[in-house]
């Protein structure tokens, strides 16, 4: 049996089957369309302004080495105008992050980026190390993570940078909103689902240029540039929550492969209900332009999600508004009385409807209030609390700190 060719050239011999849509590509199309439609995001999304500084989260992992890599052969392509840079997070994991800083170290020189690298222990005081030797391996990610996002934004003002962009690619996105759903947290679920956080308050805005890429095509795009990349995952994640909701998604994505844009777009559009949010789904709402061939399956879905079966979004808070105008209608005593067919007036007494049965019962939603941000009374730092997340879990750990005696 001849080899397959390439499904958009129809020259070279296809050396990859998407994992997005089981189309057959060889290596030139293949890294081709992932730039594409990585460049499609940008764009419809406007996630740059010429001449801006922009700050890279680099962990040396396969998201942001990738997305360092990416954005740089874009700018130069494209001629965005933003000035990038590499911002690296030392959490002060033994064996794992210094390693991991030593393969970004490189990074730094084989794309002639800046790089500026912040610690835990000189923002905090406190190594993750030191952490998880306090309080155990259970819970510490959430100490980790509220450090990072809060480290990334001072790291940030060290360097008057006012945008990061992160490696966070579409199956993050689905363990988040997934997440989200498991706890109940919807203003939370309308804030991660959002390809652009921070507001006119923020100092620093961050965005996810990787938002609809797959995990896996990632790692292909990263295997055939042959980028220098640190594999090695943190020996403390193991125990995280995000794990169950990994697997989860890795289960939808055997049955479906279009499963992990269709829960993006699912939790793009629960986000809407949230009032006051303004969730930055992709510019074209899903209608991205079509590859040169697409594969002939159901499975086939577009750089930023899946249009197959499904409408621009926001049905679920068209819905909503509905319930709501019902609602008032009812309070008004307006709503509509539904007449007796004439087979349900022929049944027994006992089995036809009552009268107090015909009305129409309005189901009250409840009512998400909206936050208000502040500033956190200790650090200065963005919250809608008197203290930050970050100040109140090293309240908690400085009281936990053994006492030196001399």
């Amino acid at each position: 049996m001849p080899p397959a060719l390439c499904a958009v050239c129809k020259t070279e011999r296809a050396l990859i089957k998407r994992p997005k849509n089981h189309q057959k590509l060889c290596k030139g199309c293949f890294i081709e369309i992932f730039e594409d439609e990585v460049h499609h995001t940008i764009t419809s999304s406007q996630l740059f302004s010429r001449g801006e500084r922009v700050a890279i989260g680099a962990s040396g992992g396969k998201d942001s080495t990738v997305l360092a890599s990416v954005l740089k052969t874009l700018n130069e392509r494209h001629d965005y105008g933003v000035d990038l840079v590499l911002l690296s997070i030392d959490e002060g994991i033994k064996g794992y992050r210094d390693d991991s800083l030593e393969t970004v170290k490189r990074n730094a020189t084989q794309y002639d980026m800046e790089l500026k690298i912040v610690g835990y222990d000189e923002l905090y005081g406190w190594t993750m190390d030191q952490v998880v030797e306090t309080i155990g391996k259970k819970g510490n990610c959430t100490y980790c993570g509220v450090f990072r996002r809060q480290a990334l934004d001072r790291g940030a003002k060290m360097l008057g940078i006012k945008h990061v962009v992160t490696g966070h690619n579409a199956d993050d996105v689905a363990e988040t909103v997934l997440m989200n759903l498991l706890r109940g947290d919807l203003p939370r679920l309308s804030r991660s689902t959002s390809i652009v956080t921070g507001s006119d308050a923020s100092e620093v805005k961050r965005s996810k240029p990787l938002k609809y890429a797959y995990e896996k095509e990632i790692v292909l795009y990263a295997h055939h540039k042959k980028l220098d990349y640190f594999t090695t995952e943190c020996i403390y994640s193991p125990e995280a929550f995000r794990g169950s909701a990994r697997s989860l998604v890795k289960n939808l994505e055997r049955v479906r492969p279009s499963a992990i844009l269709d829960v993006v777009r699912s939790g793009e559009d629960m986000a809407r209900l949230v009032p006051g949010a303004t969730p930055d789904a992709c510019g074209c709402k899903g209608k991205a332009p079509p590859p040169p061939q697409s594969a002939a399956d159901d499975e086939n879905v577009g750089g930023c999600g899946s249009s197959n079966g499904r409408t621009v979004g926001g049905d679920m808070a068209a819905m909503e508004k509905q319930l709501r105008a019902n609602e008032a209608a009812e309070a008004a005593g307006l709503e509509t009385k539904v007449s007796v067919s004439r087979t349900e007036a022929q049944r027994p007494n006992s089995q036809k409807q009552q009268p107090e049965q015909q009305k129409t019962t309005g189901t009250r939603l409840p009512i998400i209030t909206k936050q208000t941000l502040g500033n956190c009374e200790k650090c200065g730092y963005l919250t809608s609390q008197k203290l930050c997340q970050a100040c109140m879990l090293l309240d908690g750990l400085n009281k936990n700190r053994p006492q030196i005696t001399i």
